[in-house]
């Protein structure tokens, strides 16, 4: 039995970049921004920031079929929102960004669902990849 292509990731995070770069924002991909709730280290996909403001954290999802990602994006949205709180002085806002065509719970989280789950939900948008590259292009994040 051949396993998951897991390899997908870099993929979306070639079609964030250029968005990035045309709304004027400084980025570098896979950066350490510290340890995560529960331990070990957060490894964030993208930090972007305009030039002089604070970072914009950026984790991206891609589910190609049912999997694991979608039990995945919960604890990534609580670690998101601890590192904005905790990094206050570093980082504005944080983007937990789905791509790709297996969700099913796609609809319930860029809808605001989890919200009302997590006390600080409001620290982070889940959005579509389409959603997010419009708010990029325009230097809207």
């Amino acid at each position: 039995m051949a396993g998951r292509d897991t390899r997908t990731g870099s993929t979306m995070e070639q079609m964030v970049l250029p968005a990035l770069k045309r709304g004027n924002y400084e980025y570098r991909p896979q950066v350490d921004i510290g340890s995560r709730v529960g331990g070990g280290r957060h490894l964030i996909d993208v930090l972007a920031n305009h030039p002089g403001g604070k970072g914009i954290l950026i984790s991206l999802k891609w589910q190609q079929v049912s999997g694991t990602a979608e039990q995945k994006v919960p604890f990534e949205a609580i670690c998101l929102a601890d590192a904005i709180i905790t990094g206050e002085a570093l980082f504005q806002s944080a983007y937990l960004v789905l791509g790709g065509p297996g969700w099913k719970l796609r609809d319930f989280y860029v809808g605001g669902g989890l919200r009302s789950h997590l006390a600080h939900g409001d620290k982070v948008q889940i959005v579509t990849l389409e959603t997010f590259v419009a708010l990029a292009n325009k230097g809207a994040l």
